[in-house]
C-alpha cells in the first residue's frame, strides 16, 4: 500500500511495503555475496598521495607520522581509500545519508544547546547520501583493527565485531518500532548510557565524561592563550599544532565572520553581532584531516567574555567521489550546495541533536564549516577498555549508527533486508576480517 497527499500526486511507499522490499532484495543480493571481499588493484601509497596536493604541505610530515602509528591509525587517514574499495563490492545500492567515516574513533560526547552532555557520531566530513553498508563495514572493520592494536585475543575481537553489527541490526529495528516524532527525538545523554551500560565499562564512561565537561571555551583560554600589555588575547604558538596564519588570513577573517553570521540561525546570528574577532590562528587536527586548513577563532563578547570557534574546511567527500547517488535522497540538498552546506546538513540529519553554533560559508574558492571548539567535546579512551568493556563499547557504537540511519527514507527497506537472524551480522564481520588484511597490506607499503 501506498500514502497518498491530498492532491493524490505525492506518493510515499508505507513502512510495511518497505520491509517486504527489504527481504525480497536478500535474493538479488544474498548475505554471502556481502561476506565476499572483492580484492582491488590500487596503489595505496599514490591513492593518499594524490588528496594531498590540496593539503598545507608543512603539516604533511606531522600526517604521516601519525598515520604511521598503526594499521588502525592508517585506516582512521584513509576514508577515501576505503571508500575507493567499497565500489567494488556486493551492495543492495540502497542509500540513506551515510557518515562516510564510521570507524568507533569517531564517535563521542559533545554539549546540547541544553547543556546536556550527548554521546553520538562526531565526524562528518566525508558525509553524504550513500550506501548503507558502506557505514557499516567501515564501523565492523575498525572493530577488528582497534582491537588488535589493543592486544585483544582473536576469538575476543571476532566477538566485538560480532557485537557491533548486531548492535546495528537490532538497534536499527528497535528504533524503527518507535512512532517517527520519538524516533526524530531519540538522543542519549550521559545520564542514560550510564543507566544501560554493564559496571565496569560505565566507570570508563564517566571518567570520559567527566573530562568532556571540562573542556570549554573558557578552558580554552585559560590553557591556550595569553594576554598582552595592551589587554588583547591570542593564542600561544605551539608549532606545529598550533600557529598564528599569515597577515593574509588576519586581513580576510572578517570577512570570513560575516559570510559564517549570514549561515546560521536568527537567534545565534544576533548572539554573534555582540562579539568581535580578536585572534586566529591554523590548528592541525585529528589524523585523517592533517593538512586541511582548520582554525580556530576567538571572538570576544562586549561582557568580555570569549568564545573559541572552529573553523575546517570542507573538501568533496569521499563517499561523493566514488559514488552517484540517487534523486530520493540527494533531493533534500539543494543544486550546487557548498561542501560547508553539506557536512552541516548532513550533521545535523545524523545526530540527535547538533551544536546550535553550526554554520558554513565559501570564500576566496574553498568551502568551510564552523563549529564551537571543545564544547565539552570528549571520547572514550580506547586503550583503556578491556575485552569485555571494549565488547559493551562497541555496541554502542552500533547503536548509535542505526539511529543515525533511520532517520533516511529507506531505513525500513535496510530493517527488512536484515531480517532477524545473525546472518548478515556474520557477512559483516567475515568481509571485514579480510578488509582488514587488505588494510594491514597497504600499512606496510605506506610505512616503507
Amino acid at each position: 500500500m501506498s500514502l497518498h497527499g491530498l492532491d493524490g500526486k505525492i506518493k510515499l511507499e508505507q513502512m510495511s511495503v518497505l520491509k517486504k522490499a527489504g527481504k525480497s532484495a536478500r535474493e538479488k543480493v544474498p548475505f554471502s555475496d556481502q561476506a565476499v571481499f572483492m580484492p582491488v588493484d590500487r596503489d595505496p601509497v599514490a591513492l593518499v598521495d594524490a588528496l594531498n596536493k590540496e593539503r598545507l604541505p608543512e603539516l604533511l610530515e606531522l600526517q604521516r607520522e601519525r598515520m604511521s602509528a598503526s594499521p588502525f591509525a592508517f585506516y582512521r587517514g584513509t576514508a577515501a581509500l576505503m571508500a575507493h574499495d567499497l565500489t567494488a563490492q556486493a551492495a543492495t545500492e540502497k542509500q540513506v545519508i551515510i557518515c562516510g567515516d564510521a570507524h568507533i574513533g569517531n564517535f563521542g560526547f559533545y554539549a546540547s544547546p541544553e547543556r546536556r552532555l550527548i554521546f553520538d557520531l562526531n565526524d562528518f566530513d566525508e558525509s553524504a547520501p550513500g550506501p548503507w553498508e558502506w557505514d557499516v563495514r567501515r564501523l565492523v572493520t575498525s572493530v577488528i583493527l582497534c582491537g588488535q592494536s589493543l592486544g585483544f585475543r582473536a576469538d575476543q575481537i571476532d566477538e566485538a565485531a560480532m557485537q557491533a553489527a548486531y548492535s546495528y541490526r537490532s538497534g536499527l529495528r528497535r528504533v524503527l518500532d518507535l512512532d517517527a516524532l520519538d524516533r526524530f527525538y531519540l538522543s542519549i545523554d550521559d545520564g542514560e548510557i550510564q543507566k544501560i551500560l554493564t559496571k565496569s565499562i560505565r566507570e570508563a564512561f564517566e571518567k570520559a565524561a567527566r573530562k568532556a565537561r571540562r573542556r570549554t571555551s573558557g578552558q580554552v583560554i585559560k590553557k591556550m592563550t595569553e594576554t598582552d600589555k595592551a589587554g588583547r588575547i591570542h593564542f600561544i604558538e605551539d608549532p606545529p599544532l598550533l600557529t598564528h596564519a599569515g597577515s593574509e588570513l588576519v586581513s580576510q577573517v572578517h570577512e570570513y565572520f560575516d559570510h559564517y553570521r549570514r549561515n546560521v540561525a536568527p537567534d545565534i546570528s544576533m548572539f554573534l553581532s555582540q562579539h568581535v574577532v580578536t585572534d586566529v590562528a591554523r590548528r592541525a587536527v585529528g589524523v585523517g584531516s592533517v593538512g586541511t586548513r582548520c582554525y580556530l577563532m576567538v571572538l570576544t563578547c562586549t561582557d568580555g567574555s570569549h568564545l573559541v570557534l572552529q573553523i575546517k574546511e570542507a573538501g568533496c567527500s569521499a563517499v561523493s567521489h566514488y559514488y552517484k547517488p540517487e534523486s530520493d535522497v540527494s533531493e533534500f540538498f539543494p543544486q550546487n550546495a557548498s561542501e560547508g552546506y553539506r557536512v552541516v546538513a548532513c550533521q545535523e540529519i545524523l545526530q540527535a541533536v547538533s551544536d546550535p553554533f553550526l554554520g558554513y560559508f565559501h570564500a576566496h574558492g574553498r568551502d568551510f564549516y564552523v563549529r564551537q571548539y571543545r564544547d565539552m567535546k570528549g571520547s572514550v579512551d580506547l586503550d583503556d577498555l578491556s575485552a569485555t568493556q571494549f565488547d559493551k563499547y562497541v555496541a554502542g557504537c552500533g547503536l548509535l549508527l542505526a539511529r543515525a540511519h533511520a532517520q533516511s527514507p529507506n531505513a525500513t527497506w535496510i530493517k527488512g533486508y536484515m531480517g532477524k537472524s545473525d546472518q548478515f551480522d556474520r557477512s559483516m564481520v567475515e568481509w571485514s576480517k579480510a578488509y582488514s588484511k587488505q588494510v594491514e597490506k597497504d600499512f606496510e607499503a605506506f610505512t616503507k
